[in-house]
């Protein structure tokens, strides 16, 4: 790892998890079966699960690390290996972005969900948000060997995504205080979101 990566294992990943464990914890329903799209070494899982005993959750990721936190399955990008309405709830954290087709996962999620999408990406907002969002995105994810794209979108665009897709957000939330202060100021802003999408009304039938 190089010193920028150092810093971030070091001073900000745990905190990273912790906060959003917090957050997400409250979108997920009770005693819901979660799908974890893109889960990493399922870290962020885990530590919700502790939080919230009554949900079982399981990841599907494109690389599978050597040591991961809950099961995880390979999949191939595109296409989830269940079937319809197998899980309550579907999750992508800091996945989307990730992707040259962000609508195409999300179509997928809500053929997947019978309750939610989970949703917790970045937002094209602000000035320089583009060059920090980038710098963020590469200190966490390039020792990975996670795919780097950068399809960073302003709030209007994920708006009309889910409008594309018949899914409705219910919750959205931009204050999450991931980073302590003073790094909050650069690396907080308008730059984060969760969203939680209700899923079309024919999926509920698989309640």
């Amino acid at each position: 790892m190089n010193l920028l990566e150092q810093i971030h294992e070091k001073y900000f990943f745990g905190r990273r998890i912790r906060v959003l464990c917090e957050n997400l914890a409250k979108y997920i329903p009770p005693n819901a079966t979660l799908l974890d799209v893109g889960c990493g070494d399922g870290s962020l899982a885990a530590k919700i699960m502790q939080r919230r005993p009554d949900v079982a959750i399981k990841g599907i990721d494109v690389l599978v690390r050597d040591k991961v936190h809950i099961p995880v399955e390979l999949f191939d990008s595109a296409n989830f290996p269940y079937d319809d309405a197998s899980f309550d709830t579907v999750m992508f954290i800091d996945v989307l972005h990730h992707t040259q087709n962000p609508e195409c996962l999300l179509r997928e999620a809500a053929r997947v969900a019978r309750k939610n999408i989970i949703i917790k990406d970045h937002l094209l907002n602000g000035f320089f948000a583009g060059p920090t969002l980038r710098l963020m995105d590469h200190v966490g994810n390039a020792r990975h060997g996670v795919n780097l794209v950068y399809n960073f979108w302003p709030r209007a665009q994920w708006q009309q995504t889910f409008e594309t897709i018949g899914v409705t957000s219910e919750k959205w939330c931009e204050r999450l205080n991931i980073y302590p202060w003073p790094m909050g100021f650069i690396f907080d802003r308008s730059l984060h979101f969760i969203s939680s999408l209700s899923v079309p009304e024919k999926n509920n039938a698989y309640q």
